[in-house]
């Protein structure tokens, strides 16, 4: 049957009428909202940077369709909060509709400035406000601002930013990364406040950049620490008494202050000791989430070594947590936790001494190819060709080298070159259950010239690895097994415990 146009057009308008919802038809809101969250915490920030984005879940748990008569910050325009409603930004937001049994996102985000507040920390609050008078549901809103020292590179009159040269190429192309020279006045840090750095900053030849207990330092993506030809850094920390608080250790992290960041590896570059850097010293420092987070290259023959680093933990690395290249490094109570490739890399050749310390990767963001430990006098390049330097020495003494792969230690020489090294009352995790290094001589145990009261494949009894925690248990193998006249070197454990009597293997000694 064919109608008239005149009845199509009336049909059609029937139908649009009928599959319309009228404002009519949605009652106001009466004050039993449901949400996803009675607080919205906002984790730290730092002073004038912007917050991640959070979200606020709003249900209509009732069989109406409702109109919400207002949502609103209670500070309005003033508020240093910022919403978004469905799509829509903004600080107040009227009648806006949700279906029975329906929920709608509220995106929140802030920025706060905390210098007219004249304190180091603040707590910023306001109110997210749905509907008013007897009506009013509130939620409320926190975040802790932290004031801090920024430290960035500048920009240049072409609107480029300042950068720092590392050489040239083959080609006679200048190799630069993005940083800057750290100014006289900005070579001691202090833990009045935290410092926040974007690029790489530099301490220049015959300059030192001392790091004074307590300070925090967050380093943002691809940034860390240069120290160059003839400069230092002096990292000293001390013994905290509050292991939680670790209010005199000096930490170097990320800057993602959020909860979800504080594992994550690779959130910055590394602290960088360049070739013709001299007497670096470290005390009481923990590193973490790195990409390598400490590079040590040349002087392998320097006194004092280019590095000397005591009381420390390097961890979560997303490549390697201590990477030497033909340099000279001595250590001390020294922690070097999981890594994504290596815990330490002793690279092409040097001179080493790590006395009590703890090598151990439990990596497990991932797969890992790397031993917790790699020593090598050579590298080769993508032609074939090799090129190597001396090992003057490899001494590990009264160590734990251990990890979740069956090999945590990865020898490569050339004969070219020395490659002198000694373990002695070590832990050392090596399977070799298809004998593939049986006949190999640097792997013979029995070789009293490199191996001296070496304890294989026996259990260390880590509190919880996984999470980088490496004490010992009451069960390890360690217990008792270092030799005395070295503990006497080093009487104390990283905690600050008396190893002088019974000495156990690694970083830590446990009390019964």
């Amino acid at each position: 049957m064919r109608y008239p146009v005149p009845i199509l057009i009336l049909l059609y308008v029937l139908i649009w009428a009928s599959s319309c919802r009228k404002d009519f038809e949605y009652e106001s809101s009466n004050g039993d909202l449901e949400f996803s969250k009675d607080t919205v915490f906002l984790d730290t920030v730092f002073t004038n940077i912007g917050s991640s984005t959070y979200s606020l879940k709003v249900y209509n748990r009732s069989g109406k369709d409702i109109v919400i008569p207002d949502i609103q910050l209670e500070d309005g325009e003033n508020s240093r909060y910022r919403l978004n409603v469905e799509g829509v930004a903004g600080k107040a937001f009227e009648n806006i509709p949700l279906y029975a049994r329906d929920s709608l996102y509220i995106f929140i985000e802030t920025t706060y400035d905390i210098a007219p507040t004249n304190q180091n920390e603040f707590l910023y609050v306001d109110n997210l406000l749905f509907d008013s008078g007897t009506n009013e549901q509130r939620i409320p809103l926190v975040t802790l601002v932290k004031d801090a020292i920024f430290l960035f590179p500048s920009t240049l009159a072409d609107g480029s930013k300042e950068s720092l040269l590392l050489g040239i190429d083959e080609q006679g192309n200048e190799l630069r990364i993005k940083g800057f020279v750290l100014e006289d006045e900005e070579l001691n840090f202090t833990n009045e406040k935290p410092y926040v750095i974007y690029g790489y900053a530099a301490v220049s030849e015959n300059k030192i950049l001392t790091v004074q207990a307590g300070s925090r330092l967050y380093f943002h993506k691809d940034s860390g620490i240069l120290v160059g030809t003839g400069g230092s850094i002096k990292v000293n920390g001390s013994l905290s008494e509050d292991q939680e608080l670790l209010e005199n250790e000096v930490i170097f992290e990320g800057d993602r202050l959020e909860p979800e960041f504080a594992t994550v590896p690779g959130q910055w570059g590394t602290l960088w000791m360049a070739p013709g850097s001299v007497d670096n010293e470290i005390s009481y420092l923990t590193l973490k989430n790195a990409t390598a987070g400490i590079l040590a290259e040349g002087n392998p023959t320097a006194s004092p070594p280019t590095l000397t680093i005591r009381n420390s933990q390097v961890y979560n690395s997303s490549v390697v947590n201590l990477w030497g290249r033909n340099t000279s490094v001595e250590a001390e109570n020294l922690v070097l936790g999981n890594a994504g490739t290596h815990s330490l890399f002793c690279d092409l050749g040097g001179s080493y001494s790590f006395l009590h310390s703890t090598i151990a990767n439990y990596w497990s963001n991932g797969f890992r190819t790397g031993a917790a430990l790699k020593i090598n006098n050579f590298e080769s390049n993508g032609s074939g060709e090799e090129t190597g330097a001396h090992l003057l020495r490899a001494d590990f003494i009264n160590c734990i080298i251990d990890g979740n792969t069956g090999r945590e230690l990865d020898l490569a020489r050339t004969t070219t070159y020395d490659f002198n090294f000694l373990f002695s009352h070590v832990l050392l995790k090596f399977l070799d259950p298809g004998g593939q290094f049986t006949n190999d001589p640097l792997y013979d145990f029995g070789n009293t010239d490199f191996y001296e009261e070496v304890y294989l494949n026996t259990e260390a009894n880590f509190s919880d690895p996984i999470r980088n925690v490496f004490e010992i248990g009451n069960n390890s193998a360690a217990l008792g097994k270092g030799d005395l006249s070295t503990a006497l070197l080093v009487p104390f454990d990283l905690l600050g415990r008396d190893r002088s009597a019974d000495p156990a293997l690694g970083a830590y000694q446990v009390l019964f």
